[in-house]
């Protein structure tokens, strides 16, 4: 075969695979799927990126919001770049190391602090007890920045004094209870799962610079240019579905139970340790700053991203909102 038949053969093969991917990933709670609905991606069962359930309840007439499910933050970020979906709730981490590569992303408005919690064993009883044992955590995640600076800011030195072991977040609490690591600092629901056999909170995850915050809401810059009105249409229905979601929890616990199957008991506990919010003030964008920083003094970024350029907080302003 041509090297130029290989190459386009290749390159339509890799188109199947990601259309094939979507596909199979894409949960319509309100039946039936829209190829003119605006597309939103999240990840399963966290109760921190859970709002895109409740956007439908409050979407303007004639709009609809396909949901897709990914495994983790990155892939959410790569899909916004692509243009295979319009909007995501993810990891701040993922959008900052986009932005810093050169993606076409955009922050336009945050989704929830917290949601992270450092546990273990119950022998583990103070700091000086983790000298020696094996600790999980999320690669190129929020938890691995938080995870180095606590552990160094308890005398502890993450590259010499613990065995840190890379692993995905559904596969942390399962990792725990096989006894192949003996804590871990990851992102609910895996904390409170464990807790209910045992573990227990070692140290806070928010004592750093960073503080709580986690996860974002993003779209790319040639949609905020080329469609300002649907962009602005999504965040204030994504602000009400906050805002609705932190007036009634029970709604929130409700809808994670019933759409995941999660344990009911789990899913109360994690959820308060999640903080919902969704403004970038000049507090909470310090605090991005201050991970950005970090993620660069960790390698987890070749260079800093230029925030005044991936913090787009205009579709917040209490006129665009209505409120």
């Amino acid at each position: 075969m041509r090297p130029q038949l290989r190459h386009l053969l290749s390159m339509l093969i890799a188109a199947l695979l990601l259309v094939g991917a979507l596909t199979a990933c894409i949960s319509t709670p309100d039946g039936g799927g829209n190829s003119t609905a605006i597309r939103i991606g999240t990840l399963r069962g966290q109760p921190h990126l859970y709002a895109p359930y409740f956007m439908q309840r409050f979407a303007p007439p004639g709009t609809t919001y396909d949901i897709v499910l990914f495994e983790n933050s990155p892939d959410i970020k790569n899909a916004i770049a692509s243009g295979a979906i319009d909007f995501g709730v993810l990891g701040a981490p993922s959008m900052l190391a986009g932005s810093a590569g050169g993606q076409d992303v955009r922050i336009v408005a945050s989704a929830a602090n917290g949601g992270s919690a450092f546990v273990g064993k119950p022998e583990i009883k103070t700091p000086h007890d983790l000298r020696g044992k094996k600790i999980g955590f999320p690669p190129g995640s929020s938890q691995e920045i938080v995870l180095k600076l606590t552990l160094r800011a308890n005398g502890i030195d993450p590259a010499t004094d613990v065995q840190l072991v890379n692993l995905a977040y559904s596969d942390m609490a399962n990792a725990y209870k096989s006894g192949q690591i003996d804590a871990f600092l990851s992102a609910e629901t895996a904390p409170s799962i464990v807790k209910q056999l045992g573990a227990h909170d070692i140290l806070s995850p928010y004592d750093t610079p960073i503080g709580g915050v986690n996860i974002v809401f993003g779209t790319r810059g040639t949609l905020v240019n080329s469609d300002r009105d649907r962009v602005q249409q999504t965040v204030r229905t994504f602000v009400q579905a906050i805002e609705f979601m932190k007036g009634d929890r029970k709604a929130w616990v409700d809808g994670l139970v019933t759409t995941f199957g999660l344990d009911r008991t789990i899913v109360e506990t994690a959820s308060q340790n999640v903080w919902l919010r969704w403004e970038l003030d000049d507090e909470y964008r310090g605090r991005l700053t201050a991970l950005a920083t970090q993620m660069r003094a960790f390698d987890q970024l070749a260079k800093e991203p230029d925030l005044a350029k991936l913090v787009d907080p205009q579709f917040l302003a209490p006129a665009s909102l209505g409120r």
